[in-house]
């Protein structure tokens, strides 16, 4: 058995690159595909096409973070890429990242909400940064007595207080809220509605009516411009930019980064952490490890549960995934034309659902697991911004697909049920966009079930988890644990299972090697 390293981190994605990189020298990086980068791996799905579905959303990038990775050279476009919703009447609503702008386009459809528009940006966004700052930051310990922990949580209250006694209510009022109700309380417009509750909705298997979206809304929030209510601002050097420089900086700080290096088995001795075991018996010790992957995956299947408390073990099973997204990708001939849109607006993020009731009635479908007749279905097109990810000329669409859950009712997913997926997506488009089809060259689609093989994802969940306020700060992943240990001495947790959450790039990585050092 090897014994190289002082720390072996599980995982290439960007939470494992950040807490490689903050580790630095004697740290081990053991990523099971070919090349780093987790779910910013773009797929070829045809020839000359490559597109990397679950980097739609570039994610948040906090300053320690940036700092750690030298991201200096990390620069987002410096185009508005908005977010633009269907109407009834067959068009769009484009909402700038401008809220002026905004304002006026919804003009048109509400007077009355396109006055309110300045004020909800702008009180929703300083309800986010309260929550990056509480992100940037160990899970508050409701057990401590460290004198330390007390003042981070004194330290946080006061910059709750500082918020005013206003937006502290609605602070504390929002996170359980449904982001149905939210956008009741300030809007009437129907496709204005809809485009802010997907924001609460993403990745999560409940309906815009389900107590706690309002805290998935304003998750997604944090790092978005500040005239915003969705989309994060893309890299300027591709959706992976972040992780490239991530795996540049660990390998700067003296980082080693094997690929093609899948772990199997986590070795335990004496209730403390040995090292690990590879595809193929190769054993490396280590006295810390450090697995990025998700929770229930790590002591599901590499640690031998006869080390852990039957009531742990309960818990991580219990754990919600519901994974409840899936992709269809397109190589197309042209761009689409969309009524009312720019061919630029495609950059952003275009919702075909008009109003707030079809996304709950497409979220009915999934609790009974069934995939929706009539999904969610958001598009965007990535070779505006990045033209060589396909052949010159041509152009990829991806659309994201909610609700079509990894657990079925009635069977499993399989090649017929994917296609028939992939066609009833394709025909959406087609009603929004006439004469879609005929721009198609190629067409793939990916199932939940296809996430999971793929990118080794419990239940095809990206979470890693449901974003839920039960699995929220010292909740994440499991009550008692929510500060990166676990009962093995030595054996760390730090993907996106853990606190913050997905969508923080690198943070629960950052964090993790934080506590470890």
């Amino acid at each position: 058995m090897s014994a190289a390293f002082d720390t072996i981190v599980i995982g290439g994605g960007a939470n494992g690159l950040v807490a490689a990189a903050r580790l630095g020298k004697r740290a081990l990086l053991l990523e099971g595909a070919d090349t780093v980068g987790g779910l910013g791996r773009p797929v070829e799905f045809a020839p000359g096409f490559s597109a990397s579905p679950l980097s739609i959303d570039p994610g948040w990038l906090p300053a320690a973070v940036a700092r750690t990775i030298g991201a200096k050279r990390l620069g987002p476009v410096e185009v508005d890429t908005p977010l633009s919703v269907a109407t009834p009447l067959g068009k769009f609503l484009s909402l700038s990242r401008d809220p002026l702008k905004a304002a006026e386009a919804i003009g048109p459809h509400s007077r009355s909400d396109a006055s309110r528009w300045p004020a909800f940006v702008t009180q929703m966004h300083r309800l986010a940064g309260f929550l990056g700052e509480i992100y940037q930051r160990p899970a508050p310990d409701v057990d401590t007595r460290s004198p330390k922990d007390a003042l981070t949580a004194l330290s946080l209250a006061r910059k709750l207080r500082a918020l005013g006694r206003a937006d502290m209510i609605e602070f504390l009022r929002t996170l359980p809220l449904s982001v149905g109700e939210l956008c009741d309380d300030w809007f009437e417009s129907p496709p204005l509605k809809a485009a802010i509750a997907a924001g609460g909705i993403q990745d999560l298997r409940q309906g815009p009516r389900s107590g706690g979206t309002g805290l998935v809304f304003l998750h997604h929030l944090i790092g978005a411009p500040e005239g915003s209510v969705r989309g994060r601002v893309p890299w300027k050097d591709g959706p992976d930019a972040f992780t490239r420089a991530a795996e540049a900086a660990a390998r700067r700080r003296g980082a080693t980064i094997r690929t093609n290096a899948r772990v199997t088995r986590i070795l335990v001795k004496d209730d403390a952490v040995a090292g690990v075991v590879l595809e193929g018996g190769e054993e490396i010790a280590a006295k810390r490890v450090l697995s990025t992957a998700d929770p229930k995956r790590t002591f599901g299947e590499w640690v031998d549960p006869v080390w852990l408390d039957p009531e742990f073990v309960r818990a991580i099973g219990n754990i919600r995934h519901r994974g409840c997204t899936a992709f269809v990708l397109y190589g197309l001939e042209k761009l689409p034309e969309l009524p009312g849109l720019s061919a630029h607006a495609l950059a952003g993020i275009v919702s075909l659902t008009a109003d707030p009731v079809a996304l709950e009635r497409a979220a009915d479908a999934a609790k009974y697991g069934s995939v929706s007749e009539r999904p969610h279905v958001e598009l965007h097109v990535p070779t505006i911004l990045w033209p060589g990810v396909a052949p010159v000329g041509r152009h990829i669409l991806i659309a994201r697909v909610q609700y079509a859950p990894f657990a079925l009712r009635d069977g499993v997913w399989d090649i017929n049920r994917t296609q028939a997926l992939a066609a009833n997506v394709t025909e959406a488009i087609e009603a929004a966009s006439p004469g879609f089809s005929t721009r198609i060259l190629h067409r793939a689609a990916l199932s939940p079930w296809d996430l999971a093989s793929r990118y080794g994802l419990v239940e095809g969940a990206a979470t890693q988890g449901e974003l839920a306020l039960d699995q929220f700060l010292f909740m994440r992943p499991v009550a008692g644990w929510g500060r990166h240990s676990t009962p093995i001495g030595g054996l760390y947790l730090g993907g996106a299972g853990t606190h913050p959450g997905p969508g923080v790039l690198g943070g629960s990585g950052w964090l993790a090697a934080k506590r470890m050092r």
